[in-house]
């Protein structure tokens, strides 16, 4: 009886050793993947915003990248769904059709040219910026994108935008498509501005592609491309 007492005195001992051990490692763990210092937790935002961008737009810098993505495609400018209505109740649709084409062709043209300012502000990224993202909303990265280039992005786009719109024959189409319209009776004369129009609209465009790469970034380990993207964004899962 008082061996078999020793025995398990012994074994609880073994038991709670291992227990001990055990608690040890994960502690152990735990810390070592919480400790991730500010230049870790940067690096790893800048990887994952870069990351972002690059597939974002790499998706619509292609033949249908717009026209071919219902939630994205560039349509007529409001002010001027009159002139498309009334090209298309008069046997005229074709030249609505060929500019909203060219239109989208010229967005996803230009598309390319937004990555250069999408990484100078990611270079720019702070600590305080990199918390506020990390612990922020789903759409964090991408509000943080919009806050530091929306206006440099629109700058750069506006002139490329113009030139792809002449590049494809979208400037044509529109010149056609306004003069189809302003020869019908009694219409009042049109011609607003499609620079404008399709450099907001591929904008906006870009930056939803960004978001959602971002939400797929957030809620899916997998799509974490990097070692230190697993251990930032880890932080942010708990």
């Amino acid at each position: 009886m008082y061996k078999k007492m020793l025995l398990s005195v012994a074994a609880s001992a073994t038991l709670l050793a291992g227990c001990d051990v055990l608690q040890s490692a994960l502690s152990s763990a735990a810390t070592s993947s919480s400790a991730l210092s500010n230049t870790q937790i940067i690096q790893g935002l800048k990887e994952a915003l870069n990351q972002g961008v690059t597939k974002g737009v790499s998706a619509l810098n292609v033949t249908d990248g717009f026209f071919g993505n219902a939630a994205l495609k560039i349509l007529f400018p409001p002010q001027a769904q009159k002139v498309e209505k009334t090209l298309r109740d008069v046997g005229l649709g074709r030249f609505a059709d060929d500019a909203v084409l060219k239109m989208n062709r010229a967005a996803e043209d230009a598309a390319g040219g937004a990555k250069d300012i999408f990484i100078t502000a990611i270079t720019g990224m702070t600590v305080n910026d990199a918390m506020s993202i990390l612990m922020g909303e789903k759409n964090a990265c991408t509000q943080y994108l919009k806050n530091t280039c929306s206006a440099a992005l629109y700058q750069k786009m506006q002139p490329v935008i113009k030139t792809s719109l002449d590049k494809v024959g979208a400037a044509r189409a529109w010149t056609e498509v306004v003069t189809q319209y302003n020869k019908i009776p009694l219409v009042q004369k049109q011609n607003p501005s499609l620079d404008d129009h399709v450099t907001n609209k591929a904008t906006d465009g870009i930056f939803s592609m960004v978001e959602k790469e971002e939400a797929n970034i957030r809620v899916n380990p997998l799509q974490r491309g990097t070692e230190l993207m697993k251990k930032v964004f880890a932080k942010q899962d708990k």
